[in-house]
This record gives structure tokens, sequence and C-alpha cells, in this order.
């Protein structure tokens, strides 16, 4: 018989499914209804072959979408009441001891086992979804090798910080949470440094962007602005998929700007510095230091509960451990249902990011003298990128943190939001 906290967490996932089936059926229909052609507001953007190559596109990802959140709603209900996670975690400790190492060890094997299922979904989505549509360009070498590099660093990195929290309940007592957040946020912004400079190397290469005339025009521009990158490069991301993108890493005297090879092959010198003007205007809004900041009480809040709910009978008990099991459990049942509550706030996220993004494209308008360049780009990648033109407004607001290109492209030509 279900104890009241896993009647509450079953609602909870229940209820994330409902409204994801609710939101993935209105996008469906949306998407029919506007099928027969491009909408006039965006006429231009794709010819009617690739327009119906698009749609067909959203179709899969929108029917993909629901079957993996059902599939990972099912893997996560088993794992939280079958009862293996108290008996895994009795045997365990029984075998293991109770030190910081062995209960860390134990988390990562349970993320690690959790993680096993959704392997064929990834591998569906990549080899099957994405290469039906020809974005795919991996290999299941490559794809393979990926996973276990991926694995090994997850290990490597989270199995001495799992410990230092598990130590710090021991070495600190009733305040380690403070301490243990503190922990967390130095090492997140240590690895806002160190992913672009270590680990992402380590699956794709970095190239400064060569001499030339494209090299000169982004310095100037990025000058122009006021920024002074660490350096511009490019990424082969089209080693592994023809989507594109450009994104920016690191802070202060360590921050870069990284384009894909595929951005900057489909783009003009004129629409890239516009690309590059929007990722800049991220910089100078400040909007780095305010989602980490966002971030930051998201996470403080998250520790507060797990130190609140590992003292809790009620919530250990629950679902199965003894009740003085300690931090790790509580740990893991608050990483594996806090998304639970935490998608209904999807809006009010999602509309903060949008926010920045229309922030980010009136500093690039502003930069480059016109909106052109940068509307230019945003339709050639949503040409290349096959996106979803009109998609059911609930459904963006909970699952897209970028505006649609039609919200995007009136913003830029002042009709407002």
């Amino acid at each position: 018989m279900l104890q009241p906290v896993e009647i509450v967490a079953a609602a909870l996932m229940v209820a994330k499914i409902a409204g994801d089936f609710l939101l993935a059926s209105l996008n469906r229909r949306e998407i029919e209804r506007n099928a027969g052609a491009v909408p006039a507001a965006l006429s231009g953007t794709m010819d009617a072959a690739t327009y119906a190559k698009a749609v067909e596109y959203s179709r899969a990802k929108n029917t993909f979408g629901l079957g993996s959140e059902l599939y990972e709603a099912a893997v996560l209900a088993a794992a939280i009441f079958s009862g293996v996670l108290p008996r895994w975690f009795e045997v365990w400790t029984g075998t293991l001891g109770t030190s910081g190492w062995s209960q860390s060890l134990w988390l990562v094997s349970v993320g690690l086992a959790l993680a096993v299922p959704g392997l064929p979904l990834e591998w569906w989505g990549t080899f099957r979804l994405e290469a039906r549509f020809g974005f795919n360009k991996s290999t299941l070498r490559l794809w393979l090798a990926d996973k276990a590099k991926g694995g090994l660093i997850a290990v490597a990195l989270l199995m001495p910080l799992l410990w230092l929290l598990l130590s710090l309940v021991a070495w600190i007592g009733r305040w380690w949470w403070v301490w243990g957040f503190g922990v967390v946020m130095v090492f997140q912004l240590l690895m806002l440094v160190l992913y672009p400079l270590l680990i992402l190397p380590l699956f794709n290469k970095l190239s400064p962007l060569p001499e030339g005339e494209l090299r000169t025009g982004l310095l100037a521009l990025a000058d122009r602005a006021g920024f002074r990158a660490r350096s511009i490069e490019v990424m082969d991301g089209s080693k592994r998929s023809g989507h594109s993108n450009a994104f920016f890493t690191g802070f202060g005297r360590f921050r870069r700007i990284v384009l894909f090879d595929t951005l900057v092959a489909q783009l003009t010198p004129a629409e890239l510095e516009a690309v590059l003007a929007h990722e800049i205007g991220h910089y100078k809004r400040g909007h780095v230091p305010k989602m980490i900041l966002l971030s930051a009480g998201f996470m403080a809040g998250g520790f507060l509960a797990v130190d609140w709910l590992m003292r809790s009978a009620w919530f250990l008990g629950g679902f199965g451990f003894a009740p003085d099991s300690g931090v790790a459990p509580a740990l893991l049942l608050v990483g594996l249902l806090g998304g639970l509550g935490t998608y209904w706030l999807s809006p009010l996220l999602n509309a903060l990011s949008r926010k920045h993004e229309y922030e980010a494209d009136a500093f690039a308008r502003d930069t480059v003298n016109g909106h052109e360049p940068l509307v230019g780009a945003l339709r050639k990648l949503a040409e290349k990128n096959l996106s979803n033109l009109t998609p059911h407004p609930w459904f963006s607001t909970f699952h897209y943190s970028h505006p649609t290109l039609i919200e995007r492209e009136r913003a830029l030509v002042g009709e407002g939001r």
C-alpha cells in the first residue's frame, strides 16, 4: 500500500504526464492546422518542399517527445515505487559500510543505472529520427565513445564532490547545507571556466577562426561592442549533427565565443556579425550573472529542502528507507522528484529566458545598425534546422526558452512583443 508521500509523488507524476500530453496534443493540432503553407508573416523563409519537410519533422519530434516522456515516467515510477532503491541502499551499506565514499559511490551507481534505460531512446533519436531528416552525422562508434567518455567524466567529477557533501554533515552538523551550497556553487563557477578548456575538447575540436575578412570583421564588431573575448573559435559540430548553433562560455578574461562550423558555412559575414552581436548582447546585458544568481537561489532552496527532508521520518520512511538513513537517500529522492514540482515553473523560467533573448536581439540590431542581418540569420537557421514555425502558444510557453521566429521578427522590427 502506498504511503501518503508516495501518493503525492504519484499525483505529481500523473499531473506532469497529463500536462505534457495536453501540450503535445495542442501542438500537434497547431502543426496540422498550418501544414498547408508557410505562414504569411514568414513567407520566403522556406520553399514549399522544405516547409513540408519541417512540418513532418515537427510531427515526428512531437510524437517522439511524448513517447519519451511516458517511457521516462515509467522508469522513474519503477525506481521510486518498487522498493528497489531502499533495498539497494541497505545491501550496499551493509556490505561496504556507511562511509562518505561508500554512499557517494552508491549515488553514482544509482545514477548510472537509471541512465541505462534511456540509452535506447537516445539511440533512436539520433540514428532514426535525426538521421531520417538528414541531421545525424555521427557514427555508432562515435556515439558509444561519447557515452563512455561522458560517463567516466561524470564519475570522476561527481565522486569527490558527493563525498565532500556527505562528509560535511559529519564535520559541520546542522548547517552542513549552507556549506554544501557554497561548495557546489564554487564547483559550478569553476566548471564555467574549465569545461571549455578541459572537457569540451575531449569531444569536439575547437579551432581559432582563421585569418581573413570574416575574422577581421567579427573582431572589429566585438571591439565596437566593447567586448574583448579571449578568442572566437569554431567547433566541429558537423562531426555529429547538421544542426547549427553559437554559444558563449566562461566569464571574465576566460570568456569566449564558439561558432559551429555548420553556422559559419550557412550564414553570410553580415549575418554572422549579427549572431556574434547577439551573443555579446547576453554578456553586455548581464544575463550570465543573472542566471547564475537565479540558479543559486534554486540550489540554496534545494539544499535546505534536503536538510529538512532527511530529518523528517515521514519522508525517508515513506519511500521505504530507514528514517535515519541520512543525507544520501534524501539527495537522491529530491534529485529524482524535484523536477515534478519545478516543471510547473517552466513558464516563468522560459519567460525570463525569452526576455533575455529579446534584449540580446535588440543589442545586436543596434550594434549592426539594422534588423535585416539578424532576421536573415534567424530565417536561415529556421530553414536549415527545419524549425517548427507555428508551435502552439501554450507548448512554447512550457518548452521554448527562445521566442518563436515570428515573435523575434516582430520585436526586431518594432512591432512589439
